[in-house]
């Protein structure tokens, strides 16, 4: 006991010798300070959820702390709920690998058995898309009643938008990390969905929104390069159609000589990890890979393996902008959900401002179609603003919105991640 009491007294004269080395160590090893915190958010507002026996919003601003109430939310309705959404988002990763292992052994085994087997396959998918597509048009009406609509009535009343919509950064916390809430509402042309009101994106903790804003961020020049990764096959994975699809767009928008393209061999875990230290700006055109259950394992599939949560957290970037055309790259895990321990949440803590992510496995189109809306958005006289990146991708999921209402695995799992 003595001991530890030694060890004790120790520690807390090492840290006030830290603390006395400089204003840059006052705060070392301390809680935040709150003008830090409310320098992040500026003129928008984070909203951190805490899901508990009673649950609440907490509204920062940089006029202080607001709670908000949440009678209608339960931790025991979020478990129900996750546990069917993963469920279903399961069922349908399922029947669309069974799609691809029936089409191929048609291909090389051309029989009625073969052809009939890949049909049956076919149906089936269509099925579990269309009952995913249903719990999500449920758990968005959920999420807008339970959470987002007395959330926007409260900011309605005490700070209303400067312009048409607010700006709001979504912390949430346990399972409902889970789902969209950038997406909750009734989507039926009523207006009542944060995607309607609200220009919206994720913080993994204001702390991090805060590092991130800190930093001075260089102005655009037309010089300047995007790392581009594309890797359409990898680890027996169904083949990614739209990686030339993409790679077109940007050779488009950018042009050839403003590309640094790695693809195929040459998108290695090495050569990855060295050109993120060189470059501002990153798009991913590749395979990723998140399990529920042990979230440090996730990450995206290059020609060598897997690049991991663990790799890309470790490294130290001057990033503004990582674009991540992948599946599930802003999902977490089960036993750690309040760790945000996620690929787009990676690349976020180790250096790039803004990530552009999604919860779920995309549609290899849909994924593309949103690419080029985001990045030509950006482009403004030759010159890339990933500033405006978070207004961009709300538009840009509106639009998808407005086109496939009914279809939420369509549009609702895309992500902004920072300022």
């Amino acid at each position: 006991m003595d001991r530890r009491v030694a060890l004790a007294r120790e520690w807390g004269q090492l840290v006030a010798q830290v603390r006395g080395l400089g204003p840059r160590f006052a705060t070392f090893l301390a809680p935040p300070r709150w003008r830090d915190l409310a320098a992040a958010v500026g003129d928008g507002t984070g909203v951190l959820i805490n899901v508990a026996r009673r649950c609440h919003a907490l509204l920062v601003t940089s006029d202080g702390v607001t709670a908000v109430p949440l009678p209608d939310l339960s931790a025991d309705e979020v478990h129900d709920r996750t546990a069917r959404h993963l469920a279903g988002l399961h069922e349908t990763d399922a029947a669309a690998q069974l799609v691809h292992h029936t089409k191929q052994r048609a291909r090389l085994r051309k029989v009625p058995a073969t052809y009939q087997a890949h049909h049956t396959a076919k149906v089936g998918m269509g099925r579990a898309q269309a009952a995913l597509d249903s719990t999500l048009l449920s758990d968005l009406a959920w999420l807008w009643d339970t959470v987002a609509e007395p959330v926007l009535r409260t900011l309605d009343e005490k700070r209303p938008p400067a312009g048409e919509r607010h700006r709001i950064w979504w912390c949430p916390t346990g399972w409902l990390s889970f789902f969209p809430l950038h997406a909750a509402g009734h989507h039926d042309g009523s207006g009542r969905s944060v995607l309607d009101r609200t220009v919206s994106s994720y913080a993994p903790t204001l702390r991090a929104l805060a590092e991130a804003t800190r930093l001075r961020e260089p102005e655009p020049t037309g010089t300047d390069r995007l790392l581009v990764v594309a890797v359409r096959e990898a680890d027996g994975m169904a083949p990614l159609p739209q990686v030339a699809e993409e790679l077109r767009l940007l050779r488009e928008v950018f042009g050839e000589e403003r590309l640094t393209l790695l693809e195929g061999p040459e998108a290695n875990r090495t050569a990855v990890l060295s050109q993120l230290a060189t470059h501002r700006w990153v798009h991913f055109s590749c395979h990723g890979r998140q399990n529920p259950l042990d979230p440090a394992q996730g990450g995206l599939l290059l020609s060598d393996g897997t690049l991991g949560i663990g790799e890309l957290s470790r490294g130290s970037y001057r990033g503004d902008f990582a674009f991540l055309s992948a599946c599930m790259t802003a999902s977490g895990g089960l036993s750690l959900s309040d760790e945000a321990i996620t690929i787009g949440a990676a690349l976020h803590y180790s250096g790039f401002r803004r990530v552009v992510a999604a919860l779920w496995s995309i549609d290899a189109e849909i994924a593309t179609e949103l690419a080029r809306d985001v990045f030509c958005s950006l482009m403004e006289d030759g010159l890339f603003r990933p500033r405006r990146s978070a207004g961009a991708v709300t538009e840009a999921v509106t639009r998808l919105r407005n086109q496939n209402p009914e279809h939420p695995s369509r549009w609702a799992a895309f992500t902004h991640i920072g300022p």
